[in-house]
């Protein structure tokens, strides 16, 4: 595997394909490329761009070029705010791809809801991302949003017979507001987390944590956070040689978990849009295209390179039908696509209304597990989910 140095700066080289003129249409594109977050902003971007190469190899859309215009949140809220107001004002794009962190997201998108800019979150999975404003709402989402998330893993808690749960969540609003879908997923089914821990961002020792859950007598571990943290979590599940299972957010796919977490990781189960496996002819081209434009033989994060990928895709099609890039009109055709987009993830038919902007719904949401360095299907007969 390349280091994500490498991997930074060989992307750095095909980003510069795709350098705005003055004819183009920008798109901005605002997630963290460095820090315990790079793994899925990175490889959101690259999905970004790969779409964006695919559609201008065609002619691009409205006769006229996409290009993006990408800068780096560094998951920073502040910095969020900076940048989008930036791209709005300076840059004058027509809509947005970010912001990847929940906590930047509900922090900086009201600046594209005040300009009535449609802008799409290919990552940042919180609920309250897509329900921060009343319609008409500018704000849309391809991503397996926290709700649907949490009651997955209280199902698959069910699943296991193990229903004595402790929640191990981060301190930012991404893992509470995450927490609180879960205690919400557990009440619907008349259960109570036996025991309830935070953690923060750079924790490298989860141990006092999980010694309270295993006096609470917790039989799972339920876990939200980002890669770097959620593997010491299955390390120091390792250290107390602990062994009940452990199900997380969507972020155990990432590859700061995978190679942190190594051989601790293997088990380790979370729900996923997207898994590298060509599961279908067109899976199988994204996959291929993706390795080889960047170099690499496994994807950072896989679902954060399709759903970026598929926002793309689903936005062309907003501006082509629209036959405008104005922000108003293209979020009225995002509203009523037309014709169904094809993406990786899905084949999206009206995936969009005036008050639903998550184009990602339950069925398109499959289990995921690492195995020896890789996310593989938890579960056979959910290969071709989504696919039609």
């Amino acid at each position: 595997m390349k280091s994500l140095r490498a991997l930074l700066t060989l992307t750095t080289l095909v980003a510069a394909s795709s350098i705005a003129t003055a004819q183009d249409i920008k798109l901005g594109f605002m997630c963290p490329l460095t820090g315990g977050s790079a793994p899925f902003g990175v490889s959101a971007r690259d999905g970004a761009l790969l779409a964006i190469n695919q559609i201008n190899a065609k002619g691009g859309v409205l006769g006229r070029k996409l290009a993006l215009v990408e800068r780096d949140t560094e998951a920073k809220n502040e910095r969020g705010v900076q940048l989008a107001q930036e791209l709005l004002q300076r840059e004058q794009v027509v809509a947005g791809i970010g912001f990847c962190n929940t906590g930047v997201s509900l922090a900086a998108q009201k600046y594209f809801q005040n300009a009535k800019t449609p802008i799409f979150d290919p990552v940042a999975t919180g609920t309250a991302v897509t329900n921060q404003f009343g319609a008409p709402s500018y704000i849309f989402r391809v991503g397996a949003r926290d709700e649907l998330q949490a009651a997955m893993l209280v199902e698959e808690a069910i699943r296991q017979k193990k229903t004595k749960i402790a929640i191990l969540a981060d301190s930012t609003n991404y893992g509470q507001l995450g927490r609180e879908d879960v205690e919400k997923a557990l009440g619907a089914k008349n259960l109570k987390a036996v025991a309830t821990e935070k953690f923060n961002v750079r924790d490298v020792d989860m141990t006092p944590q999980l010694l309270k859950a295993r006096q609470a007598g917790a039989d799972i571990i339920i876990a939200y956070g980002i890669g770097p943290e959620l593997a010491q979590i299955a390390n120091s599940l390792a250290k107390l040689a602990w062994n009940v299972p452990m199900v997380t957010s969507w972020n155990s796919s990432m590859s700061n978990f995978i190679d942190t977490a190594q051989k601790n990781g293997n088990g380790v189960r979370m729900p996923q849009t997207f898994i590298q496996e060509a599961t279908t002819q067109r899976r199988q081209s994204f996959i291929i295209d993706y390795l080889k434009t960047y170099k690499l033989d496994r994807i950072p994060s896989p679902s954060s390179a399709a759903q970026a990928y598929d926002s793309v895709l689903l936005l062309a099609a907003a501006i082509s039908q629209a036959k405008s890039t104005e922000g108003i009109k293209v979020t009225e055709a995002l509203e009523n696509l037309q014709q169904p987009v094809d993406g990786v993830i899905a084949t999206y038919r009206k995936p969009f209304t005036a008050t639903n902007r998550d184009a990602t719904t339950a069925e398109m949401i499959v289990w995921g597990e690492v195995k020896d360095g890789r996310v593989v299907y938890a579960y056979d007969e959910q290969r071709n989910f989504g696919s039609k």
